[in-house]
């Protein structure tokens, strides 16, 4: 007898009972829905049109999971949407999921996770019931279609980008949602953003040249809520469309989630108006964007003052919000976000510009916590567009000549480096 069947025989016979009696109890526990219709979800639904094209969803709370589903998913981390699809175009359109979300479940992955031991036909059960109904492609002309995304949680607003996929087209629709378990005092809009500038306080450039010298008169760091301490770097501007860049960040992975430690940022005297994050491995931290809404505009498109910044250790950090701590390499994490973006397939023009001013690592900057960081003193600009766009369709700015500037950068700070160990 082998190992396994000693230990085995060697439980009380009561702990073997016990254990039996669990499994086969637990295959009991699912049953199918008496009642999984679409109604009380297509009551509450958001629609948008584009091109002959509307879209309807809503997120599913705990009580809709259990009702339509049989069992409360959201504990298990994930947030299923109800989307209808009416394709009223010439041709058959598919939903592309991962546009939704690069980490989207599919319906079996997460029928999976409520199978139990010695399940057999309940398993199966729950398999075909998920399967069912997720979402199913493609679209016929003319054709309504609706099923349920697994996705990963959002939180208070959920933004919903829809890309659809036909010949030699894509139709893109942004809808932003309620979540239904969370604060209902804090109410789903249109738009993730609750502070807007009076008309007359606003200044509308048209071009690039106006809008570069402007860019240069924003304010390096934000502050404390005293405005007297300063806090991180102002190291990327955004302009475009919030439904845009909501979408290109959605394609990269990146979620609005607004932390504790966001708040003391300020700039023009406020919070941050819009917080994202880089979905990382079990919640842990990553790149984060912080932005701010300037009294700016160019071309009619708004324009974000934002910071790009990851915690010491990145997504090897603890994923406790007191622990996050700025990493000193902010321009690395500025980097990775415009690389980020250049496969968005929504940036449209780049530049860099002045404006936080360079400090080597041998003289850094202190920031709120007592954190240090050092930059060569450059701001990303990204402008952003409605996709679909591809590396080739990305026009580089020539304003600050951001190769030239680093290379010069770090050449002082191999200087600087070379006298430190002299000393």
């Amino acid at each position: 007898m082998n190992t396994s069947g000693r230990l085995w025989m060697a439980l009380p016979r009561s702990a073997c009972t016990a254990y039996l009696l669990l499994a086969l109890g637990g295959c009991a526990t699912w049953q199918p829905p008496t009642d999984a219709g679409d109604g009380p979800l297509r009551e509450r639904a958001i629609s948008e049109t584009n091109r002959d094209v509307r879209v309807s969803a809503t997120v599913l709370g705990k009580e809709d999971s259990k009702r339509v589903l049989g069992a409360d998913v959201t504990r298990m981390r994930v947030q299923p949407v109800w989307v209808e699809i009416y394709n009223g175009t010439a041709q058959a359109l598919w939903l592309l999921r991962s546009g939704t979300d690069p980490d989207y479940f599919s319906p079996l992955e997460v029928a999976w996770s409520l199978h139990t031991l010695l399940g057999g036909a309940t398993n199966t059960r729950i398999d075909a019931h998920f399967n069912g109904l997720g979402f199913r492609n493609p679209i016929p002309p003319g054709q309504t279609r609706a099923g349920l995304l697994f996705t990963n949680p959002d939180f208070v607003t959920k933004f919903v980008n829809v890309d659809l996929f036909g010949s030699d087209t894509l139709i893109p629709l942004t809808l932003y949602l309620q979540v239904p378990d969370d604060d209902p005092s804090m109410v789903a809009s249109r738009s993730p953003l609750k502070f807007y500038y009076p008309e007359s306080d606003i200044r509308d450039y048209t071009d690039l040249a106006a809008l570069r010298a402007a860019l240069d008169m924003l304010p390096a760091c934000a502050t404390d809520a005293s405005g007297t301490v300063q806090g991180d770097p102002l190291n990327a501007v955004i302009v475009g469309d919030i439904n845009d860049i909501s979408s290109a960040a959605v394609r990269r992975n990146y979620r609005r989630n607004l932390r504790q430690t966001d708040l003391p940022q300020r700039v023009f005297g406020r919070q941050p108006d819009v917080v994202t994050r880089k979905q990382a491995q079990a919640g842990a931290p990553a790149i984060w964007i912080r932005g701010w809404l300037t009294p700016i505009r160019f071309q009619g498109q708004p324009v974000f003052v934002a910071q790009v910044g990851r915690p010491i250790g990145g997504r090897f950090a603890h994923a406790d919000d007191r622990s996050v701590t700025l990493h000193s390499e902010v321009d690395d994490a500025r980097n990775q976000f415009v690389q980020d973006m250049m496969y968005s397939g929504g940036l449209d023009k780049l530049g860099f510009v002045y404006g936080i001013g360079a400090t080597s690592w041998q003289h850094p900057r202190t920031t709120l916590g007592n954190t240090t960081y050092h930059t060569d003193g450059l701001r990303a600009v990204l402008f952003f567009a409605t996709r679909p766009l591809s590396f080739s369709d990305v026009q580089f700015l020539d304003w600050v000549p951001y190769l030239e500037q680093r290379e010069r950068f770090q050449s002082e700070e191999s200087d600087d480096a070379a006298r430190y160990a002299e000393h």
